[in-house]
């Protein structure tokens, strides 16, 4: 039968103990322990709370938006006016921005007394409701917009559009609109059956990979491959190639809302990481604009966390740059780190073994697609120190199979295997070496054959810099 490393497992530091600044070291951090800040905007960003879904949690004036927002819905759809004459003012329009208006700012202005609205598309001449036609069964990401059809998801989602708005009724109400006539226009209900992966080099820019440790699916975006001008002309190099960049990019993010469920108390919005490593500021100033003005416009609520990694020196031009376009309580849900705090960021919202690789976890491009990775141990080497990492009660026979990261590495590493019996001798069983950032994790196996147990040996003596790591473990007996 397998022994996994479920529990905590026995750390052992080396005989000799290093000082650094003239005091030994503190005892080795566990698994939980708390992290110091690295944010660059810490300061000015607050921290975001996910918001309650469940209608006791709601507040009294909430809950008449809610009922008022639901009447008005119903109210339009039942006499066939909830989409006639949407605009598109406002919003991204086929994956370009309108010019001269931010696409936060959908007003309401030519709303009858009912909200809805009349004027007409003037790149056509044609109104949003000749575009889609209104039914009773209309509905977005597969759930009803009529309460009466009694799912409690058109809550979730209903709630989603009101908080985007601050709760004003009106202005929630035309955003729906345009979103519902944005998705039908664009074709966003079919994508998913779309093969629209026009580049190898699309696989690394964003992907979905695994979920954080409240069961939120994380998208991964990095867009550093685009500092290479031929590649960067390859994508973006007009305006039909900047299109369908974006088409396949809306992909990425309703491969992440099918994730979702829309249920109180369930998983409601995803974690969204960006990579500024080699980041082109300057020459994708544009496809950034449209991207922030299609998610934040016709995506509402659906991002609990945006997680900005390898943030360089430049972020703050950067941050002023596409600020205006995204809303108090967006920026609210910015965790931002600096180079060299990757590792640390992440783990403190993601599982290592559900970190990438590339990123200082455990977890390799197709992890996770037939069930949950196998849980990996975290723990903290301090600058100056080196420890091991015992794995006990190996059976002559048996093999173990290990799996190590460090995050930044720049460690010495080696491993032993100790046999119980006395006068024989310690084993080298994967040599000692210097590990660097570039390096992926260790993935190593050894079998016994006389009991005795494993001795992962990490070194960081020569830093002062503390690093995350993690790693687990597999003993697999010998049955004969």
């Amino acid at each position: 039968m397998d022994t996994q490393n479920e529990e905590a497992v026995n750390l052992n530091r080396g005989e000799e103990k290093e000082e650094m600044n003239g005091r030994k070291e503190k005892s080795l951090e566990k698994k939980g322990s708390s992290f110091k800040k690295n944010s660059l905007f810490e300061l000015a960003l607050p921290s975001f709370k996910e918001d309650s879904y469940y209608l006791s949690d709601l507040k009294e004036s909430e809950k008449k938006a809610l009922q008022e927002f639901k009447e008005k819905i119903e109210t339009s759809i039942k006499v066939n006016q909830f989409l006639l004459g949407a605009s598109e003012q406002g919003v991204a329009k086929d994956g370009k921005e309108v010019q001269g208006e931010k696409p936060t700012s959908q007003n309401t202005n030519n709303s009858d007394n009912n909200g809805v609205r009349t004027e007409k598309n003037s790149e056509n001449g044609k109104s949003v409701a000749e575009v889609v036609q209104s039914h009773d069964d209309i509905s977005i990401w597969g759930v009803p917009l009529l309460h009466s059809k009694n799912d409690q998801r058109t809550d979730v989602i209903l709630l989603k559009f009101l908080r985007a708005r601050d709760f004003r009724i009106n202005d929630a109400f035309v955003m729906l609109q345009n979103c519902v006539a944005w998705r039908k226009k664009f074709g966003a209900d079919n994508l998913l059956e779309e093969d629209l992966a026009f580049d190898e080099h699309l696989d690394s820019v964003a992907f979905m990979h695994c979920y954080d440790k409240d069961g939120h699916p994380v998208c991964y975006n990095a867009y550093g491959i685009f500092c290479n001008k031929d590649l960067y002309q390859k994508i973006f190099g007009d305006d039909e190639k900047l299109k369908k960049f974006l088409r396949w990019r809306v992909q990425i993010l309703e491969k992440g809302i099918k994730l979702l469920n829309f249920k109180p108390g369930g998983v409601n919005a995803m974690i969204q990481i960006t990579d500024l490593k080699n980041m082109p500021k300057r020459e994708l100033r544009t496809a950034s604009n449209q991207i922030l003005a299609l998610f934040q416009d016709n995506y509402p609520e659906m991002v609990a966390k945006k997680v900005f990694i390898n943030v360089p020196w430049y972020f703050s031009a950067l941050y002023s740059m596409f600020s205006p376009f995204l809303t108090q309580r967006t920026k609210s849900k910015f965790v931002i780190a600096r180079e060299g705090k990757v590792t640390e960021t992440l783990y403190k919202f993601i599982s290592p073994e559900n970190v990438p690789i590339q990123y200082g976890g455990l977890s390799r491009p197709k992890d996770g697609e037939l069930g949950p990775n196998k849980p990996a141990a975290e723990f903290t080497i301090k600058g100056g120190e080196k420890i091991n990492l015992e794995i006990e009660g190996v059976e002559s026979g048996a093999t173990i199979l290990w799996d190590l990261v460090v995050g930044g590495w720049e460690v010495t590493y080696w491993a032993e295997f100790v046999p119980s019996a006395g006068g024989s001798y310690t084993t080298v069983i994967d040599k000692s070496r210097k590990l660097c950032s570039s390096d992926e994790p260790v993935c190593n196996s050894f079998k016994a054959s006389e009991a005795g147990k494993v001795v992962l040996i990490i070194d960081n003596t020569l830093s002062r810099k503390k690093k995350v790591a993690a790693y687990r473990y597999m003993v697999k007996k010998n049955l004969v």
